[in-house]
C-alpha cells in the first residue's frame, strides 16, 4: 500500500489543475485523504469571497486521493456540496475525505472543509465506483 500512497502524492505533484490551484497532498492512508489549498485572490468570485468552484476542487483532490488509495481506480458517480461559510481571504484550507463505507464496487467518503482556524466551510458526501483495473501509474 506504501507504494500505491508515494504513487498518487507523485501523481498529485504532478498534475496540471492541482498545480494551478496549489492544491497539496498532506496525508494519505487507506480511505483517508488531508489536501490542502491557500485561498488566494485570484480563487474570488463576484463578490469578493471564495469561488465555491475553487473550494469543490479541493474537495475533488481529496476525494479523488482517498476513494484511489486502495491502488484500485476508482471513478466519482456523485459528490454533493453544502456550503456553510466563506473562508477568509488568505486561508489555509483543509478538505479531509473519511471512507465511511466500501465493497467491492461501491465506496461512499465524507469530506469537510475547515479552514486554519477549524471553522467548517463546506460538508461533502461523495461516491465512487470502484474498477477492478489497478492504478495504472504503479506500473511504471
Amino acid at each position: 500500500m506504501d507504494r500505491a500512497f508515494k504513487a498518487i502524492h507523485k501523481k498529485v505533484e504532478e498534475e496540471p489543475y492541482a498545480r494551478k490551484l496549489g492544491l497539496k497532498l498532506v496525508k494519505i492512508a487507506p480511505g483517508y485523504s488531508l489536501v490542502r489549498m491557500v485561498f488566494t485572490p485570484d480563487m474570488e468570485n463576484i463578490f469578493g469571497m471564495a469561488h465555491g468552484g475553487a473550494i469543490f476542487s479541493l474537495i475533488d483532490e481529496a476525494f479523488e486521493t482517498a476513494s484511489n488509495s486502495h491502488g484500485t481506480v476508482a471513478v466519482a458517480l456523485s459528490l454533493n456540496v453544502n456550503y456553510i461559510k466563506p473562508p477568509s481571504p488568505g486561508a489555509v484550507l483543509h478538505a479531509e475525505a473519511k471512507e465511511t463505507s466500501r465493497s467491492n464496487r461501491i465506496a461512499t467518503y465524507d469530506i469537510e472543509v475547515r479552514d486554519d482556524g477549524g471553522d467548517l466551510i463546506a460538508r461533502s458526501q461523495a461516491t465512487v465506483y470502484r474498477k477492478k483495473d489497478r492504478l495504472p501509474f504503479l506500473h511504471t
